[in-house]
């Protein structure tokens, strides 16, 4: 039986596009499907029903990213994503495993990641670093601060899918991934990721392949405050 009314999630530019709404409220009488839900959103706010349309913004079931033939049931999690900019709060669990892949809002030390990493194992010969900060011109424009927004547990899951992946594939002894998330100033911190090997070659491969990755499936949007007004990012080199 079709859904009455399913609850969608929206983030970065999709909010404008749907005068400021945090979330949309949307019929399903036609059927309960995602290509359902597109139908529905298309009639409503066209150019959101284009975007996903042409894939420039993905829907996603229970955090997982969505086709058109998903299902969608009763009490699933629906959201539109956006293109990723590549970046919840830091969770009460500090253990070691939790603390190597974190979503924060406050800002990091570079030295005491690092020495976290060079304490899970004395076989690490080799650590390789990528720190993002926030730079004061983009694409032309001058920037006076940057605020990142994250799909809470979604971007979190995806990290940790990073960093085990990156274990898996280069021969590396430990991954640490750190995101920023709220408002950032100009020159502060924005990522890091901290990559600890034997030799040094695999520690930089595996930190080039992290940070590209991250930048690619990571639920995180860049929201840049210029001169002209705010303005999302979709996509960043």
């Amino acid at each position: 039986m079709p859904l009455p009314v399913t609850t969608v999630k929206l983030f970065g530019q999709m909010k404008s596009l749907a005068n400021n709404q945090r979330d949309l409220r949307v019929s399903l009488d036609g059927g309960h499907r995602v290509k359902d839900l597109v139908a529905a959103l298309e009639s409503r706010y066209p150019e959101i029903g284009e975007l996903i349309r042409k894939k420039q913004v993905l829907v996603s079931v229970n955090q997982e990213v969505a086709h058109d033939e998903t299902e969608i049931k009763e009490g699933d999690e629906v959201a539109l994503l956006p293109p990723f900019a590549g970046g919840s709060g830091m969770r009460a669990d500090t253990s070691d495993e939790t603390m190597l892949v974190r979503v924060q809002r406050e800002n990091f030390s570079i030295d005491a990641e690092i020495d976290r990493v060079r304490a899970r194992s004395r076989r690490i010969g080799g650590i390789a670093t990528f720190l993002g900060t926030a730079r004061d011109r983009s694409r032309g424009h001058d920037v006076s601060g940057i605020t990142f927004e994250h799909y809470e547990g979604m971007a979190q899951k995806k990290l940790r899918e990073i960093r085990e992946q990156t274990l898996k594939q280069f021969d590396v002894i430990e991954v640490l991934i750190l995101h920023r998330h709220g408002e950032i100033e100009i020159g502060e911190n924005i990522v890091l990721i901290v990559v600890g090997a034997e030799h040094r070659a695999d520690a930089f491969k595996a930190c080039k392949w992290c940070i590209d990755e991250l930048k690619q499936i990571t639920p995180i949007w860049k929201r840049e405050h210029t001169p002209e007004g705010e303005v999302w990012v979709e996509e960043h080199p």
